[in-house]
């Protein structure tokens, strides 16, 4: 893949050419996220979701942070001045898109569950910040 300044354009879009990422850059965008809610509001396995998380990871697009047993995730400014560009108006995109609020609405359902009604992978999970006090 070509590179230019350290830039690697055509990871970056082709980690925006995939819906599963995409769905993922969604949920990411108001919020840190730990994977396993990732898991419950897309509904693909853990391993599915980790290997989509590291080509964004690899991207560019998305930081991890770990927290106990627990990794969260985030999304992270392209160092490219154009790509962030890009990347801004593909969250805006997202936002409006209607398949993009549903994700959303499911992720705000299983984040303001009460505890014994959540899956057990989810229990005692921490939710992100502009959950947590819903």
């Amino acid at each position: 893949m070509t590179k230019k300044n350290g830039f690697d354009m055509e990871l970056f879009f082709a980690a925006l050419a995939d819906r599963t990422r995409l769905r993922l850059i969604n949920l990411m965008a108001l919020d840190e996220i730990c994977v396993c809610f990732f898991v419950a509001v897309i509904g693909a396995s853990q391993p599915k979701i980790s290997r989509h998380l590291a080509y964004l990871r690899k991207a560019g697009l998305v930081n991890a942070r770990r927290d106990g047993k627990w990794i969260h995730y985030s999304l992270a400014d392209p160092p490219n001045e154009k790509a962030a560009l890009v990347f801004r108006e593909v969250l805006t995109w997202l936002a409006e898109e209607e398949g993009m609020k549903l994700d959303r609405r499911r992720l705000a359902k299983v984040c303001c569950a009460p505890q014994p009604q959540l899956p057990v992978q989810l229990q005692g999970a921490p939710k992100p910040a502009t959950l947590a006090a819903s």
